[in-house]
This record gives C-alpha cells, sequence and structure tokens, in this order.
C-alpha cells in the first residue's frame, strides 16, 4: 500500500525550469527520508537528491545550486524544483521512500519504495 506517484516531467529547453511532484500513498512522507533518482538510457541511476525526515537535505554536485528538494506535509508531496536546466539532466526522474531501520536518514539508506518515474527532456 505504500505508493509513490511522480509527475511534472516533460520536455523544456536548456535553461529552462521544471518541478517534479512525488505524491505518497498509504503512508506518512514525512516520517521517511526521500530522495530523487535518475536514470538515463545506457547510464547508471544516480542519486539526484535527498531530504530527511529531519529536514536536511543533500544534493550530487552536478546539480547542486540548480536542484532543490522540498515538502508539503500537509500534501504528503515531496518536490524536486529544477532550474538552468542542461541537455544532461535529459532521463527518467525517479522518487524513493527510505524503508530501511533508520527510515529518516538520507545517509543510511533502503529505498524500497519507488515511484514509476517521469521523463525529463531537456533539449533544444
Amino acid at each position: 500500500q505504500l505508493q509513490l506517484v511522480e509527475s511534472g516531467g516533460g520536455l523544456v529547453q536548456p535553461g529552462g525550469s521544471l518541478r517534479l511532484s512525488c505524491a505518497a500513498s498509504g503512508f506518512t512522507l514525512d516520517n521517511y527520508a526521500i530522495g530523487w533518482f535518475r536514470q538515463a538510457p545506457g547510464k547508471e541511476r544516480e542519486r539526484v537528491s535527498c531530504t530527511s525526515s529531519g529536514g536536511t537535505t543533500n544534493y550530487a554536485d552536478s546539480v547542486k545550486g540548480r536542484f532543490t528538494i522540498s515538502r508539503d506535509n500537509a500534501l504528503n508531496t515531496v518536490y524536486l524544483q529544477m532550474n538552468s536546466l542542461k541537455p544532461e539532466d535529459t532521463a527518467s526522474y525517479y522518487c524513493a521512500a527510505n524503508g530501511g531501520p533508520i527510515r529518516g536518514s538520507c545517509l543510511i539508506t533502503d529505498f524500497r519504495s519507488w515511484g514509476q518515474g517521469t521523463q525529463v527532456i531537456v533539449s533544444s
């Protein structure tokens, strides 16, 4: 019953912005660390960002300063605001909840619950 649904992807020009949403059902998102991941065809999945249950955030070096992760606890949703998008940001983006023993941590993680992804294409 723990489900995550991503939305907000699309086609955008370089330098543009998108806001991705990760909506949870079946559990209270605020108790979990939530990560955003991306995977391009032929490449390994990489963690883009994570927010802990305590509100701390971290980012991959490739997106730091351009992306922002946030929560809206009332809507049980986590967002990824993506600015100054580059072609290399093109990927399928996924959110996931930390199902490990320390579920609120972005450091010790076992991301077990995944959404189905939303496609982001950055192209002129």
